[in-house]
């Protein structure tokens, strides 16, 4: 076949399944350049190993909280010997899979603010040493202040998104406080989301 430039979005996808059609892509191809969107490391990691043990090539760019990965496929690219078949590029199962964090306000508990404010900065941060981590968290109402505004909390959230953790804001709360083009972590969901996550989850958390 001619050479070729081909794009895969390959978000929201879990392990193999990425890998599976990065595999059916580059057979389906000739010589070219084949471009695949990932929104974690585990599935990043999987299809670049991957590639480069069809013979190809990768370089990586990193685009928010998404990865894309270019795969140039040469005419004498070859399998490895030995190498793994796509199927089996597993990842991990989700920490804490079924576990829901909901986080309604920018404060924890009842009482005062100010040291509301204090003790969810504390809780935001310690997420990453409790284990099982949850699959997800959602944010709402004043909760989405935080994944909205620049402050320490971001860079924690970030890795947590980037190890897995799939973090979401409400659209309609991002609105109403004029925040929607600040988002500064994860990615904005509605209210049926919200609720399917939280009635389909094995347990949900919230520290407030």
């Amino acid at each position: 076949m001619d050479r070729m430039k081909r794009m895969l979005d390959c978000q929201g996808m879990l392990c193999p399944q990425p890998v599976i059609e990065t595999k059916n892509a580059l057979e389906a191809m000739g010589e070219g350049v084949l471009e695949v969107v990932v929104d974690n490391e585990a599935s990043r990691s999987n299809v670049e190993r991957f590639a480069m043990s069809q013979g190809c090539t990768v370089a990586m760019v990193r685009e928010g909280s998404r990865f894309r990965l270019v795969i140039t496929k040469t005419g004498g690219a070859a399998p490895q010997p030995g190498a793994p078949a796509a199927e089996g590029y597993t990842c991990p199962a989700p920490q804490g899979s079924g576990l829901v964090y909901v986080i309604p306000a920018d404060t924890m508990g009842r009482g005062d603010d100010n040291l509301g404010r204090v003790l969810m900065r504390a809780f935001v941060k310690t997420i990453k040493d409790v284990q099982p981590r949850p699959a997800r968290i959602f944010f709402y109402n004043t909760g989405v202040r935080i994944t909205a505004t620049d402050s320490d909390l971001i860079a924690p959230l970030k890795t947590l998104e980037e190890e897995g953790v799939a973090i979401f804001s409400c659209g309609t709360c991002l609105d109403y406080f004029d925040l929607k083009d600040h988002l500064l972590v994860g990615k904005v969901t509605n209210m049926y989301d919200i609720l399917d996550t939280m009635t389909s989850a094995a347990k949900v958390v919230s520290p407030y």
